[in-house]
């Protein structure tokens, strides 16, 4: 079955996809040129399906085999949309950045959403599997966790959706840290696995724009595992961007870019871009550092 969604214009699926390096971890899977890309979920009744994305005129086509409950096509719709920002709106951020030579094709070029999971408890888990390790070392974390864990597409094995907080929660500490290769990150994720099975965290309501930015970082920082870092990330992938994920690498480039190579710290990568306001951390993510 087919289903199209409307975008909010200007819009463009390869630059969703390649706006980071989620589309290379389980269970998603793009190609060059990025104007594909494929995800496994489990819908809340239990359903798993893989769906195809592509765009189409206006905005998505999502393809799947079989059918659905008129139920699961919305809840499929709302997490589709979610994974994609359909509905958000770059016009400010736009209409500043053609100004700026190092921003300029941001709007050409449709830039600014950056590609999410189905769930917040997702994004959670993948992004607490990026801190302090490789990026190689992140790929087979998650590719464990859903060979583990994940539910399989009906009469297709090798179609595996990311393992729900319920799933995950039956887990043990042992078998995340021997066989998801999770080390020291393992009682962080079976931790946040059964608080948010149990309902006692509802990550879910992050997505809720009506939340003050600081309150989201709260909870987030409230989570074992998220430190600042961590932190910044999320409130990235939860559509805020006023904050910049200040790494190793971020230091060494806004040292080469506005500092002449002197070593500078977190006050100096958010002073350089302190004149974007909300929008700092966006423009920091699609700076033109070549």
């Amino acid at each position: 079955m087919d289903l199209f969604l409307p975008a909010r214009q200007p819009f463009l699926l390869s630059s969703v996809i390649r706006s980071h390096g989620w589309c290379e971890l389980a269970p998603f899977n793009s190609q060059e040129p990025y104007d594909r890309l494929e995800y496994v979920l489990e819908l809340d009744g239990g359903s798993v399906v893989a769906i195809s994305l592509q765009e189409a005129p206006g905005g998505i086509s999502v393809t799947l085999d079989g059918s659905l409950t008129a139920e699961e096509q919305s809840e499929l719709a709302d997490k589709v949309a979610w994974m994609l920002g359909l509905d958000m709106d770059f016009t400010w951020f736009y209409e500043h950045a053609k100004d700026e030579p190092k921003l300029a094709s941001a709007a050409r070029q449709a830039r600014g959403r950056i590609l999410r999971s189905a769930t917040v408890f997702e994004d959670v888990v993948r992004t607490i599997l990026t801190t302090n390790t490789t990026w190689s070392g992140t790929k087979r974390m998650v590719k464990a966790l859903v060979e583990l864990y994940g539910r399989a597409v009906e009469g297709n094995a090798e179609k595996i959706a990311f393992p729900t907080a319920l799933h995950l929660a039956k887990a043990d500490v042992e078998t995340l840290r021997k066989d998801g290769k999770l080390g020291y990150r393992a009682p962080y994720v079976l931790e946040l696995a059964q608080r948010s099975s149990s309902e006692e965290l509802d990550l879910e309501a992050l997505k809720e724009n009506s939340l003050p930015v600081d309150e989201v970082r709260r909870r987030l920082l409230a989570l074992k595992g998220v430190g600042p870092y961590a932190a910044a990330n999320l409130l990235m992938l939860l559509g805020h961007y006023g904050a910049i994920p200040v790494d190793s690498w971020a230091l060494k480039m806004v040292s080469q870019e506005f500092y002449s190579g002197v070593p500078v710290g977190r006050k100096e990568v958010e002073s350089s871009f302190e004149r974007w306001g909300e929008w700092q951390g966006l423009a920091f993510w699609l700076w033109d550092w070549s």
